[in-house]
């Protein structure tokens, strides 16, 4: 039995192939693991708002001198970083835009990449506090962005296994749907994504 946390970035809806691939990762997941919850959190419905001066105040304030002003600012990051802690398996649906991720998924992980709380300095470097987690991505991109001469311009793979790996997360897999604006292969290119789906 696993807590699963599905997030959804593409405003597509039930025509999103990242969305599509998602569920697919999840419904695999349940499959094995009988029981297991699911939460879904769609950004494009419930979006969390770009960072404000108020925000990266709170952020900066040590938790004994928080005001009420300073938890009100940090209650989007405080929830998203809940939800994340509570999950033992992070689905992301992250389509490529314009080579990198959607706005509302970027404003989620400026919510979560939290110094003192999700990570952490010392005198040798970095440390990620959100460990223990499993994470998959369902990337879909309109070419095909793994090999060939578009592979240096996937900045989605890339930027989630750095960032989420900084973070602690450092068990991460990367499934794709990629080709599917090429013309009559969107649905052999989701099957693809779908068929390499490996727990």
């Amino acid at each position: 039995m696993k807590k699963i946390l599905h997030i959804i970035s593409s405003p597509n809806g039930e025509k999103s192939f990242s969305t599509k691939l998602g569920n697919a990762i999840v419904e695999k997941i349940t499959a094995a693991n009988p029981g297991s919850t699911v939460k879904v959190h769609d950004h494009t419905k419930n979006p969390f708002p770009h960072l404000e001066e108020a925000t990266l105040a709170a952020f900066y304030t040590p938790a004994e001198n928080h005001t009420a002003e300073n938890k009100k600012a940090l209650k989007h990051s405080d929830d998203a970083i809940a939800e994340i802690r509570a999950a033992d398996i992070v689905v992301i649906g992250a389509p490529l835009w314009n080579f990198s991720i959607p706005s509302v998924l970027k404003a989620w992980i400026d919510h979560i990449a939290r110094a003192g709380v999700t990570f952490k300095y010392d005198e040798t470097g970095a440390e990620g506090l959100i460990k223990g987690k499993k994470v998959y991505v369902a990337m879909a991109s309109g070419a095909v962005y793994s090999s060939g001469p578009y592979q240096a311009m996937d900045f989605v793979s890339s930027y989630l296994t750095g960032l989420l790996g900084f973070l602690g997360m450092t068990d991460l897999s990367v499934f794709r749907a990629e080709g599917v604006a090429y013309p009559g292969q969107a649905d052999a290119a989701l099957q693809k994504g779908i068929d390499s789906i490996a727990l």
